[in-house]
């Protein structure tokens, strides 16, 4: 891989990074609001939706993750 290629992908993988950190952030304030949702919403539709959208976003970090992981592989080939 050339050096050209290698700058390019190291640019994709901090843009990726920063999607990753605003990511999380928003999958911490919905998990914040689940947590602080009245024991009488627990099992609610509200709150179904709030966990389901938790564990989506936490499905989306790790696949971001693990883009990070292989486009870091790949440069330091």
């Amino acid at each position: 891989m050339n050096k050209q290629r290698r700058a390019t992908l190291n640019q994709i993988n901090e843009l990726i990074s920063d999607v990753y950190e605003d990511l999380e952030c928003c999958k911490d304030q919905e998990e914040e609001y689940r947590d602080n949702m009245p024991e009488n919403l627990h099992g609610s539709e509200r709150y179904e939706k709030a966990e389901d959208a938790v564990n989506m976003l936490e499905e989306a970090l790790e696949s971001l993750q693990q883009a990070i992981d292989n486009i870091y592989e790949v440069v330091e080939q």
